[in-house]
């Protein structure tokens, strides 16, 4: 098995990839949003904006 993301043999210690290097550089792709998926439908962007204010809403009504 390949590291996906330097393509050298896999380590069992950082399996599926090769080093913690490439286990972080991982990482970093998802907490950077390098990883989403960009929405196609209009009902996915209103269903997004709704939640968003929903959270909002919630988050301004609770006391401190």
């Amino acid at each position: 098995m390949a590291c996906p993301i330097c393509e050298k043999d896999t380590d069992p210690k950082y399996r599926p990839f090769c080093s913690r290097r490439c286990a972080d550089v991982d990482l970093g792709r998802w907490l950077n949003g390098s990883y989403a998926m960009a929405a196609n439908s209009p009902e996915d962007l209103d269903e997004a904006a709704e939640a968003v204010s929903q959270a909002l809403s919630q988050e301004t009504s609770k006391p401190h």
